[in-house]
């Protein structure tokens, strides 16, 4: 049975529809971004916001967009921000079902797609979705040059909450982060909760951290996310009044959605020597 197909919105983006045996989710491959992962049996693992139109040369809003080759704003003012991969178009170089009802898909950007104003490098850049019951994306690196190259980059996850109010998120305890440019503060206990708008860049943070929420039946809900090669993450929720400033996103979103992403940036910034690959990988679950 193929589990995998390949669709075209009217507006001309591509996906991927993904139905397995233990997952449904779609992956667009402008900015190789997975929009929208749901374990069989329980609710999406992902938050996308209907403010979307989708169009072509416009980031998605929601899901994971891959931030490469650089996080946030550049030094230079006029290059867009959180690099470029996620508004151009990848290829889908392998697609695996394998017999525990795993689906494997690999993604690359073409050299094509490399704007050498941005980025002059001789390099390669990969994504990889492993789609169980659970959802992993590795993010990988190729320096094919005679030089180190140094890059920051995230796996910009939006996650579905139930209420931003009751959310708290643990596993942050001993981590540094700044905030709004300020900063370093050092996180004294293990959680966090959101009272306003909320943009830290975690450093030296441990592997694991959880989302605690509500399932529609008011019962608690844990959202497991781990990274691998990667010490640093954002937390990221808009708030009231920057809610009413963003794109592609309703005023209300934010009452329903915070971002925890797996990072390398600050300290955990990659200076990748010649020849040599990283991967930076994320796992989310319900746990």
């Amino acid at each position: 049975m193929n589990w995998v197909t390949k669709h075209e919105l009217a507006t001309g983006l591509e996906y991927l529809e993904i139905d397995s045996p233990l997952c449904h989710a779609r992956i667009f491959l402008q900015g190789a971004q997975i929009e929208f992962f749901q374990p069989k049996g329980q609710t999406p693992l992902l938050w996308s916001s209907t403010a979307n139109d989708y169009q072509t040369g416009i980031s998605i809003r929601g899901g994971i967009p891959i931030c490469w080759p650089w996080f946030g704003t550049h030094d230079n003012p006029d290059w867009p921000a959180h690099g470029f991969a996620r508004i151009k178009q990848w290829q889908v170089i392998e697609v695996k079902q394998a017999d525990d009802d795993s689906v494997t898909i690999k993604m690359a950007l073409p050299q094509s797609e490399f704007d050498p104003e941005y980025w002059p490098h001789d390099s390669e850049v990969l994504v990889e979705f492993v789609l169980t019951d659970s959802l992993t994306v590795s993010l990988i690196n190729i320096n094919k040059s005679s030089q180190a190259i140094s890059l920051t980059q995230a796996l910009h996850s939006y996650f579905p909450i139930a209420d931003i109010h009751q959310l708290s998120v643990t596993g942050l305890a001993d981590a540094d982060y700044i905030e709004f440019n300020q900063g370093p503060y050092k996180q004294e206990d293990d959680k966090a909760f959101f009272d306003r708008e909320t943009d830290r860049v975690y450093d030296k943070l441990g592997t694991i951290q959880k989302l605690h929420t509500q399932n529609d039946k008011g019962e608690e809900a844990i959202i497991q996310v781990s990274r691998e090669s990667s010490q640093s993450a954002v937390l990221w929720n808009p708030w009231i009044d920057k809610s009413k400033r963003l794109s592609r996103f309703n005023d209300e979103d934010y009452l329903t959605m915070v971002c925890l992403e797996a990072a390398n940036v600050r300290s955990d910034s990659l200076e990748l020597a010649p020849g040599a690959t990283h991967k930076l990988t994320t796992q989310i679950k319900w746990a």
